[in-house]
């Protein structure tokens, strides 16, 4: 008989909060319905307290999603607890996260405090929020730091305060494998009622080693493990929910079992990629673009031998399709809805379907074939036609030997404008041009290319970070012409300043 893991996704909470990964309500709510689809046991929705957005995303995704737990962080603060209890007023199945910080730095540094009020207030913290919720999780941020002796005090009395789930964090990413197992045993050995919670793991990244402690600290007793979609997360990012599922999933021998359904893993690594402007890296397990692809001749013999020979897992078991149509100029309406349906994006809405399909043939006509990576792109990228400020023509004079010079065109809410610049380089000229319109003082911070497939007829993606009156704005653009793209990115920028 397996033991059964819960799987506590962190996408919409500690995901969210990186730069440029912000969603907006409706996107959390699509998000919350794969995760339902996905089979996630907890969705972490947010933190009440820090927010407006924040504190109704938590109540709409509760109206949204059915059977999944839906889950609210708070700090060991009355009022943050307060808030998080009115924000889950609707969700079917409610928990609130409370915790604070256990590591002897967090407790002087952090808290200016000392062991004994520290754990007074964990216990109050767990106490106060029962009062709301029988499904009480309890975090000691910085577990990964904190002396044993002292976390096993601490995990004892929130137990005996009513905790449910008891979250073991390795908040920065510090500790080993073999470390953070031994502290997760540790206190199945000497923590009095342990049985009567579930004890969670929660790593980061920072060393490269979040998936190697999460996997140690399940073989040594933990059943839950807070995990994110692509490994997204502060710093470094979290656990990878696809990455712990497949393990468990090819080693069948651990004797662990989850609820996730693995089909449903690349349709949600895609969609959390293309909302949250987070590109995927081409060599990231199981949801990179290389993941299955074979390149060495020795191992591309091997795999026509017997696929099994390089590969463990088979593409469908993450939901890789291998039924390969070829979009081009000449497939249908019919055609590219079958392939963004087997990429997890379903369009009923004929009318959008027909732009986008006007969208396919001007690239379709661009490029010999059209990939899944393209379409993509395609139904996940901003619609311009809503932007108060749209790209009307560009057209750039570049090459060796020469100054390179950009004249523009842009529509601002209906007015047409144009200017011509020249610069060190075809995007630089088309950007300076770009601003002689855009009389603002503007700041390029971040500039990110990536070729979403392979060839010299790819579509880019551009990622910018441009600031503008001391704030940060993120911008997109996807084209087959990298200048282009990276124009449409800027003033994807320019639009969310507008905007604000």
């Amino acid at each position: 008989m397996s033991d059964r893991l819960f799987i506590f996704d962190t996408t919409l909470r500690d995901g969210e909060q990186v730069p440029g990964c912000q969603l907006n309500t409706v996107e959390k709510i699509q998000v919350a319905k794969e995760l339902e689809l996905l089979g996630v046991d907890v969705i972490e929705a947010g933190f009440p307290i820090s927010s407006p957005g924040d504190f109704n995303s938590v109540i709409e995704i509760s109206k949204a999603v059915t059977w999944p737990t839906i889950c609210a962080l708070t700090r060991a603060v009355e009022k943050d607890i307060d808030c998080a209890a009115d924000a889950l007023k609707y969700a079917k199945h409610k928990r609130i996260h409370t915790g604070i910080g256990t590591s002897d730095s967090h407790i002087k540094y952090k808290f200016h405090s000392n062991r004994e009020e520290i754990l007074e207030r964990a216990v109050a913290a767990v106490k106060y929020a029962k009062k709301y919720v029988e499904d009480v999780e309890f975090y000691a941020e910085d577990a990964g730091r904190t002396d044993n002796e002292y976390l096993a005090r601490v995990v004892e009395a929130v137990i005996k305060a009513g905790a449910t789930v008891v979250n073991i964090p390795d908040t920065t990413g510090y500790c080993l494998p073999s470390e953070y197992g031994a502290k997760i045993k540790y206190l199945m050995e000497h923590v009095d009622g342990i049985e009567k919670a579930t004890i969670s793991t929660h790593c980061h990244n920072d060393l490269g080693m979040a998936t190697a402690n999460t996997l140690e600290g399940v073989l040594n007793g933990a059943r839950q493990v807070e995990v994110t979609v692509n490994g997204i997360g502060e710093r470094a990012g979290n656990t990878a929910l696809e990455e712990i599922a497949m393990i468990l999933k090819c080693h069948k021998g651990i004797g662990i079992d989850t609820n996730i359904n693995t089909r449903k893993i690349a349709p949600i690594s895609r969609m959390v990629s293309s909302l949250m402007n987070m590109p995927v890296q081409p060599n990231k397990a199981i949801v990179g673009r290389n993941a299955f692809a074979h390149s060495s001749g020795i191992h591309q013999d091997g795999v026509l031998k017997n696929v099994q020979t390089y590969e463990i897992i088979d593409p469908k078991d993450v939901g890789y399709d291998d039924n390969h149509i070829v979009l081009t100029a000449r497939s249908g309406r019919a055609a590219l809805k079958y392939r963004l349906h087997v990429n997890g994006v379903d369009i009923d809405d004929e009318d959008k379907l027909d732009k986008l399909y006007q969208k396919f043939l001007q690239l379709a006509d661009k490029k010999k074939e059209v990939t899944d990576a393209d379409i993509l792109v395609l139904a996940g990228a901003d619609q311009a036609e809503a932007h108060a400020v749209k790209l009307d023509y560009l057209q750039v004079t570049t090459g060796k030997g020469v100054k390179s010079v950009a004249s523009i065109g842009l529509d601002i809410s209906g007015q047409k404008f144009e200017e011509s610049s020249s610069g060190n380089g075809p995007v630089d000229a088309a950007i300076k041009a770009l601003k002689r319109i855009i009389r603002k003082q503007m700041t390029l911070k971040e500039f990110t290319i990536q070729a979403i497939d392979k060839g010299s007829d790819d579509v880019g993606k551009v990622h910018m970070q441009v600031e503008y009156d001391g704030h940060i704005y993120y911008g997109f653009g996807a084209n087959t012409d990298i200048v282009t793209a990276s124009v449409e990115a800027y003033i994807d920028c320019i639009n969310k300043f507008r905007i604000k």
